[in-house]
This record gives C-alpha cells, sequence and structure tokens, in this order.
C-alpha cells in the first residue's frame, strides 16, 4: 500500500506483515536520504522471510521514506534541498519536505510500540557500522544489545527534527543504525542489518527464537550531531589522514584539503581527544560539508 502526502504527488511505499497472533507493531524505515541503501534492501529481506503465521504483533516499514531524494540519489530532496532528518514532526503546509515528514509522524509514527530508523553514511561519507539510541529512553538500551550491531553508541541528547526526537517526543522507544555507505551495499553491512532486525522482532516478542551472545561491542558516547564536525571552509581535493574508529589526541591531524595542484590549503586538526566516528570519503569536498566527526570511547 502507499501513503499520499498531502499537498504532493508523492506516495510512500508502506509495507505491513500483521501476525496472526495479537502483540506489538514495530515500525522501521529506510530511505530518510535518499543515497542510503542498506536499510531498504534489509527491509526487502526480513519481510521475505517472515511467517505471519508465527508472528504475535506486526511489522510497518517504510523502505523508502524520501521518494524525491532517492530518485534523485541525494542526500537532500531535489524539489526544496530539504533534509527529512531534520525537519520532524513536519508541516502539512509546508514544503514537500515537511510534508512527508508529518505524514510520516501523523499517520504511521503513531501506529508503532517501537521504533527503528536505518540509515547509513551515503555516497560521500564513512560511518562505523551502529546501533544508536537515547540514554534516556530506557526501553532503548536492551533493545540496542539485542539488536547486535559491531558499535553501539550512547547520546545524552538527541537534537530534534530527527525521527527519533519525534518518536521520543510521542514517548515511542526508539533506535536508529548506521552502516559504512558510500553509495553500495557492503554484504557485512546487511547481514548485520538484517540480523540485526530479526533480533528486534524476537527480543520484542513479536517472532519466536533464542537470542544467541554474539562479540562484546565497542561502546560510544556523545552527541552525534554531524554538522557539529569538522568542516570545509573552502572546496578542494581531501585527503583524510586518519581511520574509523582510531584514537586521537588533541591537535592530532586529521586530513588535509589540497587545490588542483596539489597545494595544501587547509589543515584539519582534532579539537579534543576522541575516536573518529565519520570521515568525508569522498575526496571532493564544497565549503561547509562536515569532514570528520569524534566522540568518546565508554572504556
Amino acid at each position: 500500500m502507499s501513503l499520499a502526502v498531502r499537498g504532493t504527488d508523492i506516495h510512500l511505499p508502506v509495507i505491513a506483515v500483521r501476525g496472526a497472533h495479537p502483540g506489538k507493531t514495530l515500525l522501521v524505515s529506510a530511505g530518510v536520504h535518499g543515497d542510503e541503501y542498506e536499510g531498504v534492501q534489509a527491509i526487502f529481506d526480513v519481510i521475505a522471510a517472515l511467517n505471519p503465521a508465527t508472528m504475535h504483533g506486526s511489522l510497518l516499514a517504510v523502505p523508502v521514506a524520501n521518494p524525491p531524494a532517492f530518485w534523485n540519489i541525494s542526500r537532500t530532496s531535489p524539489l526544496d534541498d530539504g533534509n527529512l532528518a531534520r525537519v520532524f514532526p513536519g508541516d502539512p503546509n509546508g514544503s514537500p519536505t515537511q510534508a512527508i515528514a508529518y505524514a510520516f509522524d501523523q499517520h504511521l509514527l503513531g501506529l508503532a510500540d517501537f521504533y527503528i530508523d536505518l540509515h547509513s553514511a551515503g555516497v560521500k561519507w564513512l560511518m562505523p557500522t551502529l546501533i544508536g539510541y537515547h540514554e534516556a529512553d530506557q526501553q532503548a538500551a536492551p533493545a540496542a544489545e539485542a539488536f547486535g550491531a559491531p558499535v553501539i553508541w550512547k547520546h545524552p541528547h538527541i537534537a530534534p527534527g530527527r525521527t527519533v526526537s519525534a518518536a521520543n517526543d510521542r514517548r515511542i522507544p526508539s533506535l536508529y543504525a548506521e552502516a559504512r555507505g558510500s553509495g553500495r551495499i557492503h554484504p557485512d553491512d546487511l547481514h548485520v542489518y538484517r540480523r540485526g532486525l530479526h533480533r528486534l522482532l524476537t527480543h520484542l516478542g513479536i517472532t519466536p527464537g533464542d537470542l544467541p551472545r554474539l562479540p562484546n561491542p565497542i561502546r560510544l558516547t556523545g552527541d552525534g550531531n554531524i554538522d557539529k564536525g569538522a568542516a570545509a571552509t573552502q572546496r578542494g581535493f581531501l585527503t583524510p589522514r586518519v581511520e574509523l574508529l582510531q584514537s586521537v589526541n588533541t591537535g592530532d591531524l586529521l586530513g588535509t584539503l589540497h587545490d588542483l595542484w596539489g597545494r595544501e590549503i587547509e589543515r584539519f586538526l582534532a579539537p579534543c581527544p576522541g575516536v573518529v566516528v565519520l570521515i568525508h570519503a569522498c575526496p571532493l569536498v564544497h565549503p561547509g560539508e562536515p569532514l570528520f566527526l569524534l566522540t568518546e570511547r565508554i572504556a
């Protein structure tokens, strides 16, 4: 089925799998940014594997939450340059991106007992494969453990405008996931997402089964707002000098920016000790783009 977005010709694809027995509803979304594909494939694969006859509850899925950006292979919408992950709970009379957020918030989010939003680093950035949650959300922490990503990121704050902040406003427990991105679907990331969704369904009691113990994850804490990461002040060719999850100290070199003659025009230094959790993997950089983000590792 599809959800029509008021005031536009946009329709959101919605897939519902209703179990034969009553129980909770898990809402899962992907494609909030149009250049992130791991979650889309994971949703398709998990739905194909479900057996409604054994389910106690339902799975409600939106595999592509931002069709205009998806068809444009872009993080933001070509219709209004809007970032869907920054405008929740939206506005029915606003821009197309705000209208999408409003439709999702009003017609889908309120149906959920638990919500997970699947992201990745997209075509330009690189991030570790992780599951993240708001530390004040008491149901999210055990759910994050159940999901079983190699990295778990606990956030003391969730910025407004996000899908998960909209869930928090409705008192719906939630998680979000990130993967390495690059505009491709790495099989290891797809495995983590598929396994994680199955484990989350089991954790919520929607599907039967056990949760085998997984290797201990890397644990992070911190804001996680990439908009606050080190950014370029001019365009150029970026050479990162660090790797994902590398520990750095204040003043360590994160990367250098060069002009088309190979001359260094900007250097990026670590503003504080931390762990590298985002790298601008595309060498072409424009002014204002986030290049590196650090956070804190929990011992």
